[in-house]
């Protein structure tokens, strides 16, 4: 075959190396942004199919297609996001002539909705959430909220990835929930149909992994726990679920063959669950029909290629193992490094990835590798870091030695929080519930002090080791006598923040030294300086308008969704005056008292710099 990859990023190169690995070649289609990422230059051939805009690019089914047709592809992979569950693409891939390299469209399609989800889910005896889909008229769904009984979700029917979701936890709060899902819903899926439900407790995220083929065969792979989750985004997966009675933990796999039997499926997918973590009781959530970006956990502890299978049933092939086949061995997680910063409230991140060390024996399935840009435009997934072992408790231990020994140098991300979250006791015990991140506190100081001095000790090694013919003589502030004591070193960290330094051990983590920058992980941050000449006048930037009085700031670089602000007009603390988006997430910018507006200078649409003003106010006195 010879496989478009209708998608970009690390589930581009994912595809593109199976396909190698098999002998069949391999098309990028990729939007501007992504011109000189690795996925485009790993691929056989490669086609720009617009601008960074989604609708003319990576959503444009009529853009792909024409790359297909330009190239001579014979098949087509969705990956994950994007058109992966788009039945329109699915049915107009096959009409072309191509092979779909996914679930048949009525299978797609059945599962669309998460209404008809439900109800395909109950005809087939699984078990459901007790709920209401059978009217979108607002007192109906009022009146149902009433008699499940608070607290209760209301989410969207379409879509997925925690979008159109809210807790209600009392009825005075139903009818602002059900107009910010409603609108969430609309603005992410054009679908503004809703489903209320009974709200579990204690939740936990558990699914099955299955696969079929296109002569009646399904199996499944076994569990996932996937309860660690910020705003319904899962953080951290594992393979298998642990801590789950044998009646759960056979029912859920029971009932996820049975689903999948009943519509037909031929591909990989996923069936997802509700645990009630107190009863065992589990009730089906939806089922994504595609495959998922945790799925290497699954891959680590069967030891099949999922995107393997996925080619064998596309072309026809029965499953060649049955399900007396499958054993499931060791224990395997994965962290979802992102592009975000944890002490701005997992803030989007950008910039270009100037250092990356990845730690010897794990599994890393990136996007990027030096001298990558990560740029506003798409989500905040960069890579993930899979660990495996013989059990769970020895995975837990290589995890957190290779999140000490990750760099990604010149970009802020959440490998620091992941360092801390693996520490904390319910996930340690293995007992963590959907509910855990929302009621936890999560630490937002990453220490950079600490980390130019272990940057200091970097710099030393570096520079003693090269001191002969090495760059690092140049710098009339460094000693190059051993015995003699080190004067400190002047660092400038990515934020502008200046630091002294006396080098001292590094303790456990990990450097590297690029040019005159070095990169360091301290308990699992990376944090990027420039080393500075002595003879050279450096200080904190004066431009810092974060704190800026009677202004509205962009916190990081953003396109403008919404702007709520004319000049002269009367706002109150609080009140919401531009909401942003960047990295497909809505951010709501906030006055922070009372005043007039005096200037608003943006527009919808609008690309914003981090810290640029947006708005600007006159403070009403006291």
């Amino acid at each position: 075959m010879k496989i478009l990859i209708a998608n970009r990023g690390e589930i581009a190169r994912r595809v593109i190396r199976t396909a190698e690995r098999l002998g069949h070649q391999s098309v990028a289609v990729y939007a501007d942004p992504d011109a000189q990422a690795p996925f485009v230059a790993e691929a056989t051939e490669s086609v720009n199919i617009g601008p960074a805009d989604l609708a003319q690019s990576y959503l444009s089914i009529e853009r792909i297609l024409a790359a297909a047709a330009a190239t001579g592809a014979t098949a087509v992979h969705p990956g994950y996001g994007f058109l992966s569950e788009n039945t329109a693409f699915a049915r107009a891939v096959s009409d072309a002539g191509l092979v779909w390299i996914g679930p048949k469209p009525d299978a797609v399609e059945s599962m669309g909705s998460k209404i008809q989800a439900r109800q395909l889910a109950d005809g087939a005896g699984v078990p459901i959430i007790p709920g209401y889909d059978k009217s979108q008229a607002r007192a109906d769904l009022a009146a149902a909220a009433q008699d499940i009984g608070f607290p209760v979700l209301v989410k969207a029917a379409a879509g997925g990835g925690g979008k159109g979701i809210r807790i209600v936890h009392e009825p005075a709060g139903f009818d602002q929930a059900l107009d910010e899902a409603i609108g969430e819903a609309q603005r992410s899926f054009g679908d503004s149909a809703m489903i209320v439900e009974r709200y579990i407790q204690r939740p936990r995220h558990v699914e099955v992994q299955i696969v079929g083929d296109k002569h009646g065969n399904v199996i499944d792979l076994g569990t996932r726990e996937c309860s660690v989750q910020r705003r319904y985004q899962k953080l951290l997966e594992e393979a298998p679920a642990p801590n789950l009675p044998d009646a759960t933990r056979s029912g859920l796999r029971e009932s996820a063959r049975m689903l999948a039997q009943s519509i037909g499926y031929d591909s990989a997918g996923t069936v997802e669950f509700i645990v009630d973590d107190e009863t065992g009781d589990y009730f089906f959530l939806e089922m994504n029909t595609r495959l998922q970006v945790e799925h290497p956990v699954t891959e680590a502890v069967t030891g099949f290629d999922l995107v393997e299978l996925m080619f064998e049933s596309a072309e026809g092939q029965p499953l060649r193992v049955e399900q007396t086949d499958i054993k499931l061995t060791g224990h395997a997680m994965e962290v979802r490094i992102n592009a975000e910063d944890p002490a701005q409230g997992f803030a989007p991140q950008i910039g270009t990835v100037e250092a990356l060390v990845v730690p010897d024996g794990v599994r890393w399935d990136s996007a990027i590798v030096e001298g990558s840009v990560i740029s506003p435009h798409y989500d905040a997934l960069i890579a993930k870091l899979i660990v495996e072992g013989p059990d769970r408790q020895t995975v837990l231990g290589s995890l957190g030695t290779a999140l000490d020994t990750l760099i990604v140098g010149g970009v802020v991300t959440n490998a620091g929080f992941h360092r801390w979250l693996i520490q904390q006791s319910p996930v340690v015990e293995g007992r963590v519930t959907t509910r855990f991140l929302d009621d936890t506190e999560v630490p937002t100081d990453n220490d950079p002090a600490g980390a130019a001095q272990a940057a200091a000790a970097a710099v030393r090694s570096q520079r003693r080791a090269t001191a002969s013919d090495g760059p690092w003589t140049s710098l009339p502030s460094f000693a190059l006598t051993p015995g003699r004591p080190d004067r400190p070193y002047l660092l400038v960290a990515l934020d502008g923040e200046v630091y002294e330094a006396v080098p001292t051990p590094a303790g456990a983590g990990s450097s590297r030294v690029v040019g005159d920058h070095v990169a360091v992980n301290v308990n699992g941050h990376s944090h990027f300086f420039t080393v500075i000449d002595r003879s050279d006048h450096w200080g904190p930037s004066a431009d810092d308008v974060a704190g800026a009085a009677g202004a509205i700031v962009s916190p990081f670089p953003a396109v403008v969704a919404e702007v709520h602000a004319e000049p002269g007009q009367v706002v109150e603390a609080g009140q919401v005056l531009v909401v942003v988006e960047a990295m497909k997430m809505l951010h709501s910018l906030k006055a922070a008292g009372s005043g007039v507006i005096a200037d608003v200078r943006v527009a919808v649409g609008d690309q914003t710099e981090s810290k640029q003003i947006l708005v600007t106010f006159e403070v009403a006195d006291d």
